[in-house]
């Protein structure tokens, strides 16, 4: 039971920390208008990946505009 407690711990803080990186990231960035929606494939992403998935995202965002 102290194992599960410790894994729901370490995806909450994770999935915590990505919405913060997201939301960080379009508040410094909306200036430039560039913009990341903050939904459930994003937050995905940046927690399973961190800083190199908020990277990718970017990337995927400037080639698609």
């Amino acid at each position: 039971m102290k194992k599960l407690g410790n894994i729901l711990y370490i995806v909450i803080k994770k999935i915590i920390l990505a919405f913060c990186f997201i939301y960080g990231f379009d508040l410094i960035a909306s200036g430039m208008n560039l913009f990341i929606p903050l939904n459930i494939i994003t937050i995905a992403i940046v927690s399973l990946l961190g800083l190199p998935g908020l990277l990718s995202l970017l990337g995927v965002y400037f080639v698609l505009m």
